[in-house]
C-alpha cells in the first residue's frame, strides 16, 4: 500500500457532504447583516432569510414532511420562492418548482406523478391550481397559500387552511436541521415538457447544485462592479426554471443580493438596474429584445458593468451586437433542465478583440465550450458515439456527462436509460463542432420549440390541432421570431369543404392547452410527405430559411 494512504484516510463523518446549504450557513455567519433579497419595498438580510428558512424546515417537519418527500411550489420570482430553494432541502425534502404558465391538466399530472405531499402556491394562480386539484381528485395534499402583499394584482382564492406566513409561525427558528447524509440525495424535482404532452421529472442532487453554483461564480464571474463590492443579481430567469439556473445558491456563497421582480417588463428591469446598481442578470433572447426596444421613457441610464447571461434559442447576431452597444456585457450560454441550466458558455478569447462587430456577434452567438465543473461535452454520432469532425459542418448530437448532470428521470427508468445510452447524456440537440472547439446548435432532433425561454413540444401542439374536426393533417415547426427567438408555426391540411380560419384554429388551441404553447401562425397547404406518408418537417422549416 502506498504511504499516501497510510493513516491518511478521513472519516466522512467529520465533514459535510457537498451541498449548497453549506453556502447558506456561511452566508448567515459572514453576511448575516447584508441584504439577501429586495422585492418592492421589502428587503431582508441573509440572517433574516436564514431564520425564515429554518422556520420553514421546522414547519414542514411538524406537518410530517421528511427526507425525500416532495414539496411542490407554484410562484413567480418572489421572496417565498427564493426561500424555498433553501428551506425545503433543509428539511430533507425535495422541492418541486412548477412552471406558473402551465395549464391545469399538466399541473395535475406533475402533482400526481411527483407524489407531492405539500403544495405552496401563490393565490394569483388559484384558478388553474384549483382546477388541477379537482382533476387530481385526491385530498391528501397540504396546501399553503402565498398572499403577495407587494403587488397590485388582485388576490386569488385561498385554497389551503393557512397562508405562508402563518405556516412559518408554526415552525421553530431554533430547531436544528441536518445536511444530507449523501450528497447524491435529490434536492429538486424539475419537470420538463420533453417531446410528449406528459412532462418528465428531472431529479437533481445536492452535489450538482453545489458545483453548478461554484461553476457560475467562476465563469460569469459573480462579483461586484467595483473592487471589494458585492454582486447585485436581478432575478429575471424564473426560479421555477432549473431553480433559476442555481443563481440563488451562488449568491449565498458570495453574499450577493437578489433583486426579485414579479412581472418582467422593460420598465421594471431598467428601474431595477438603476435603483439597485444591478451587476448581473440572465434571461432568454426575448428579454434582450425587450430592453433593446424599450422606449426612452422606460430606459434608465447606468454607467457600470452589467453582465448578462442569455440562453434558449440562439439570439440573432444583430441582437447580440445591439445589446452590447446598449452597454451590457453579454455571454451566450447553453444547457438543459437535465444539466442544472447552463453548462456550456461562449467564452470570449483575446484574439477576438480585433474582429468587426458583425463577425464578433457571429462568434458570440455560438453555444461555446463546457463549464469547468462539467466533465465532458461532445458532438457525436448518437449511434456510434464517435465525435464528429471539428469542421463546423458535420452535424451530430450534443452529449454531456459529469457531476452537473441529473440523476435521471423520476419514476421513468426507460427514459433514463435512453438518455444515458453509451454513458453520456443525450441532449436531443443537433450541433456542429467548429475547429476552435466551440459547438453550435443547428437543430433539435426532437422538434422542441424554444419560445421566450420556454420549451414547447411540437407533438403536443399537433395533438391539439388534430382535435379540431376540420383538420386533416398538421405539422408544427419553429418559426424564427425577432422577439421570442422562435414561435410555433402550424402547417395544416383541411378536410374537404372545411372553412375554419387561421384565428379560429389559434383560438381553439389556446382553449385546449397553455396559451404560450399555441401556434402564433397557421399556414394552410398540402403537407410534404415521404412515400410512406411521414410528414417531412425539414421541408416546412426550409420555407422560412429560403425567404
Amino acid at each position: 500500500m502506498s504511504a499516501y494512504n497510510d493513516h491518511l484516510d478521513r472519516n466522512p463523518a467529520n465533514f459535510e457532504q457537498l451541498s449548497p446549504l453549506t453556502f447558506f450557513t456561511r452566508a448567515r455567519d459572514v453576511y448575516g447583516h447584508r441584504p439577501a433579497y429586495v422585492y418592492g419595498s421589502l428587503e431582508r438580510n441573509w440572517g433574516e432569510v436564514y431564520e425564515r428558512c429554518t422556520r420553514l424546515s421546522s414547519a414542514l417537519h411538524k406537518a410530517g414532511i421528511g427526507k425525500n418527500d416532495t414539496v411542490a411550489v407554484i410562484a413567480p420570482n418572489i421572496p417565498e420562492m427564493f426561500e424555498v430553494q433553501f428551506g425545503v432541502p433543509m428539511s430533507g425534502a425535495v422541492m418541486n418548482p412548477i412552471n406558473t404558465r402551465l395549464d391545469a391538466a399538466t399541473i395535475a399530472f406533475i402533482l400526481d406523478h411527483g407524489q407531492a405531499k405539500v403544495l405552496i402556491t401563490d393565490t394569483r394562480f388559484s384558478i388553474e391550481v384549483k382546477q388541477a386539484l379537482e382533476i387530481r381528485g385526491r385530498q391528501d395534499l397540504l396546501v399553503i397559500d402565498i398572499v403577495d402583499g407587494e403587488t397590485d394584482e388582485p388576490e386569488g382564492e385561498m385554497l389551503g387552511s393557512m397562508d405562508y406566513e402563518a405556516f412559518l409561525q408554526t415552525g421553530d427558528p431554533n430547531e436544528g436541521w441536518t445536511f444530507p447524509s449523501d450528497e447524491w440525495d435529490a434536492i429538486s424535482l424539475n419537470y420538463t415538457s420533453g417531446t410528449t404532452s406528459d412532462p418528465k421529472g428531472v431529479v437533481v442532487h445536492h452535489r450538482g447544485a453545489y458545483l453548478i453554483a461554484l461553476g457560475t461564480i467562476a465563469a460569469w464571474p459573480l462579483v461586484g462592479s467595483e473592487p471589494g463590492s458585492f454582486p447585485v443579481h436581478m432575478y429575471v430567469v424564473p426560479l421555477f426554471h432549473c431553480n433559476g439556473w442555481g443563481h440563488a445558491w451562488a449568491l449565498a456563497a458570495t453574499g450577493g443580493k437578489s433583486v426579485l421582480i414579479r412581472n418582467i417588463t422593460a420598465k421594471n428591469l431598467y428601474n431595477g438596474i438603476a435603483e439597485h446598481r444591478v451587476t448581473h442578470f440572465g434571461g432568454a433572447p426575448i428579454v434582450l429584445s425587450m430592453l433593446i426596444n424599450a422606449t426612452e421613457e422606460e430606459r434608465k441610464p447606468f454607467d457600470w458593468l452589467v453582465r448578462v447571461y442569455t440562453a434558449a434559442a440562439p439570439p440573432p447576431p444583430s441582437v447580440l451586437d445591439a445589446f452590447k452597444t446598449a452597454g451590457f456585457e453579454l455571454t451566450h450560454v447553453y444547457g438543459l433542465t437535465e444539466t442544472y441550466g447552463h453548462v456550456i458558455e461562449c467564452v470570449g478569447q483575446e484574439e477576438w478583440a480585433d474582429l468587426d462587430s458583425n463577425t464578433l456577434a457571429q462568434m458570440n452567438s455560438r453555444q461555446g465550450v463546457r463549464y469547468a465543473v462539467l466533465d465532458g461535452a461532445m458532438v457525436a454520432d448518437p449511434e456510434t458515439m464517435e465525435p464528429v469532425p471539428m469542421d463546423g459542418e458535420t452535424i451530430g448530437e450534443v452529449m454531456m456527462r459529469g457531476n452537473v448532470v441529473m440523476k435521471g428521470y423520476f419514476r421513468n427508468p426507460k427514459a433514463t436509460d435512453e438518455a444515458f445510452a453509451g454513458g453520456w447524456f443525450h441532449s436531443g440537440d443537433l450541433a456542429v463542432m467548429h475547429p476552435d472547439g466551440y459547438l453550435q446548435i443547428k437543430d433539435r432532433s426532437k422538434d422542441i420549440i424554444i419560445s421566450g425561454g420556454e420549451n414547447i413540444s411540437s407533438v403536443e401542439v399537433e395533438g391539439a390541432l388534430y382535435k379540431h374536426p376540420d383538420v386533416l393533417a398538421a405539422a408544427v415547426v419553429a418559426k424564427p421570431d425577432e422577439k421570442w427567438g422562435e414561435t410555433p408555426c402550424a402547417f395544416v391540411e383541411l378536410k374537404e369543404g372545411a372553412t375554419v380560419t387561421e384565428q379560429e384554429l389559434i383560438t381553439f388551441c389556446r382553449e385546449n392547452m397553455a396559451h404560450f404553447k399555441a401556434p402564433r401562425s397557421v399556414l394552410f397547404q398540402e403537407l410534404p410527405k415521404t412515400s410512406t406518408g411521414k410528414i417531412q418537417k425539414f421541408a416546412l422549416r426550409d420555407q422560412f430559411t429560403s425567404k
